[in-house]
């Protein structure tokens, strides 16, 4: 069943053209992943497939299914800021909605009895229930839980957290997601992108998450030089299927090549304009070169050997450091001495101190007790996220010339600030242009530039990866890999860190941190092991007593213990289910009538499965 249909659409803004004649179909249950440089047109392309920009060209056209919900995920999502957090998820539409509100608000101030026992009958009548649970597990699950607060409160990143959790409860038919990961931490990532997997779910997305791509997209569509390439395959299949093509033009470039120098040596041998044939040639010759040269490879080798700042023997130390803010402790006696090329990732939920204890080892805020040293030889380079404010009215070239004309390279050689930007994708022409004219992307890949222009030796990024395109990240990590100094790495892309760092900082909460050698992805699956195992162990405690003299569960009543067991039972039985419904998606003679009811049942059977699992968690908890 076919969602949308484009047919030679173009777009461009004054002399800049996005994409031209593009055509695109996107199809009931098919999962797209859109790949290109910031600056190039993804996010204008997902706007006018979401309906929110229009199109250019002669015949264009765009065919959108009639019946079918759009959920539109902005990058930076805007709501009235006089608006509640719970208001802000709710589809008024939606006619369980005025329900679970009155009955939220009415928890909120028990001492009202009358109203609460009245939103209670309503939830009874309804039959609410189940739509509220699913409401407040989705907005704990994205750390939203102050359901009165005002969204005008809400940071940029919390608002975003809001808009996703506003698209999972609206259920749309299609979804469009500009960087759905960015300001989410690890574990609500991993869950986003489970929530995604599900057959049904027809997704066109952009995320420099790669993990992400692999792990959802069954094709990769690449927008490059205004136009849509699309690769079949997960984001690994495309990564191939690309290298193949650019192989097979860089030989046909090269065999080109050699029949147009040729060419241009009769060209140049040749009387001007001496008869019409001539001049015919002399014109068809350099056609043929334009065309060539577009086959060149278009990105230059991003390699770059800066020469390293000197660092000494004492490099950075922690000794005994704590902070609190008000009651939360964010720091409790972390104790660290760094090492030359040292490579730390720090991971951990939001708001767990992670910004903080940056700002602590660079002397920008001071610990409550404990000390840090910082070596005399030590030059930091501090990508922050909340970037830094660039002066609008400045040229590209001029931001990075304020900070030097030159960059020392190793062997004695220079590297210009135009040849830095043209490494960093910033083209001669482009970097005439002027900072109010950048995409969020192109911003912050200028504002990373200014960071390794001034060549420390000890470098920290703190969520380098937000709204940086796939390609400037491969760009990034190869210039990383080769890194000489020390590297302090926070983000929540999963690629990004086990690709780079050795050990880890594990943010636990209340001031704990845990320093675990390996990499991200051994920490999880050490996690997950550990996690299995205490379910495992908590299911064996519960198991019934053999003997009359066995003492009961302490902290739950007779009752709890036996909706304990009920939800044994019943969870192990959704999950059967749930694996039937996912093996019969793989099965040759499936229908599209039965593909359409076996998604909504799955649906219903994954909602099911996360309301019984947090009961069961939270009854666990206590037993």
């Amino acid at each position: 069943m076919n969602f949308l249909t484009l047919e030679n659409v173009t777009k461009s803004y004054g002399e800049k053209v996005l994409f031209q004649n593009i055509s695109l179909h996107i199809d009931k249950g098919q999962k797209i992943g859109l790949i290109a440089k910031n600056g190039t047109g993804k996010t204008t392309l997902m706007r006018v497939i979401a309906g929110k920009e229009g199109s250019e060209g002669e015949g264009a056209k765009i065919t959108l299914r009639k019946d079918i919900r759009i959920g539109w995920l902005d990058q930076e999502p805007i709501f009235p800021p006089g608006m509640d957090v719970l208001s802000a998820v709710l589809d008024p539409a939606n006619p369980l909605v005025r329900v679970v509100q009155r009955y939220e608000k009415a928890l909120l101030h028990p001492e009202n009895a009358d109203e609460l026992n009245e939103a209670i009958a309503d939830m009874d009548e309804q039959n609410a229930w189940t739509f509220e649970a699913k409401v407040k597990e989705t907005l704990f699950r994205f750390r939203m839980e102050d359901f009165e607060q005002k969204v005008g409160s809400l940071s940029g990143g919390q608002q975003k957290r809001l808009a996703l959790v506003k698209i999972l409860l609206d259920e749309p038919d299609f979804l469009i997601l500009d960087e759905p990961t960015n300001h989410l931490d690890i574990e609500m990532i991993e869950w986003i992108e489970e929530y995604l997997q599900q057959p049904g779910i027809t997704l066109f997305m952009v995320t420099h998450d790669r993990y992400f791509l692999e792990n959802v997209c069954d094709s990769i569509i690449e927008l490059d030089g205004g136009q849509l390439r699309r690769y079949s395959g997960s984001y690994a299949d495309y990564l191939e299927k690309k290298a193949l093509r650019e192989e097979n033009e860089a030989t046909t470039y090269e065999r080109q090549n050699k029949l147009l120098t040729r060419e241009l040596d009769w060209v140049r041998r040749s009387p001007q304009a001496r008869t019409t044939k001539a001049k015919a040639r002399v014109d068809a010759y350099f056609d043929r070169k334009e065309t060539n040269d577009a086959l060149k490879k278009k990105n230059d080798d991003m390699s770059i050997s800066i020469k390293e700042n000197w660092l000494g023997s004492k490099i950075l130390e922690c000794h005994n450091i704590s902070k609190t803010f008000g009651a939360k402790k964010v720091l409790d006696n972390f104790t660290y001495k760094f090492k030359r090329k040292e490579r730390v990732g720090i991971v951990g939920q939001n708001g767990s101190g992670k910004s903080t204890f940056l700002q602590i080892i660079t002397q920008l805020l001071p610990p409550d007790t404990g000390k840090v040293v910082v070596g005399e030889t030590v030059i930091f380079g501090h990508y922050r996220q909340e970037g830094i404010q660039m002066n609008e009215d400045k040229r590209v070239i001029d931001v990075i010339r304020d900070i030097a004309d030159y960059i020392p390279l190793e062997k004695g050689k220079e590297l210009s600030a135009a040849q830095l930007l043209e490494r960093f994708l910033f083209s001669r022409p482009q970097q005439q242009v002027y900072v109010s004219q950048l995409s969020g992307g192109e911003r912050r890949r200028l504002y990373l530039l200014t960071i390794l222009m001034k060549n420390p030796n000890f470098l920290i990024l703190d969520e380098p990866t937000n709204d940086l395109d796939v390609l400037t990240l491969q760009v990034l990590e190869d210039f990383l890999e080769e890194y000489p100094g020390c590297l302090v790495v926070v983000t929540h892309d999963r690629y990004f860190m086990d690709r780079l760092v050795e050990h880890l900082f594990v943010f636990e909460g209340d001031g704990k941190i845990k320093d675990f050698n390996g990499t991200y992805a051994e920490y999880r699956a050490m996690k997950r092991t550990e996690a299995a195992a205490n379910r495992e162990q908590a299911t064996a405690s519960r198991q019934p007593a053999t003997t009359a003299t066995q003492e009961p569960t302490v902290g739950l009543s007779n009752t709890e213990r036996n909706e304990m067991k009920k939800l044994d039972k019943e969870i192990g039985a959704l999950e059967s289910r749930k694996k039937e419904i996912l093996e019969r998606f793989n099965a040759e003679d499936l229908g599209a009538d039965e593909a359409a009811k076996l998604s909504t049942e799955l649906g219903q059977v994954q909602e099911n499965l996360e309301i019984k699992e947090m009961r069961w968690l939270e009854l666990a908890e206590r037993a």
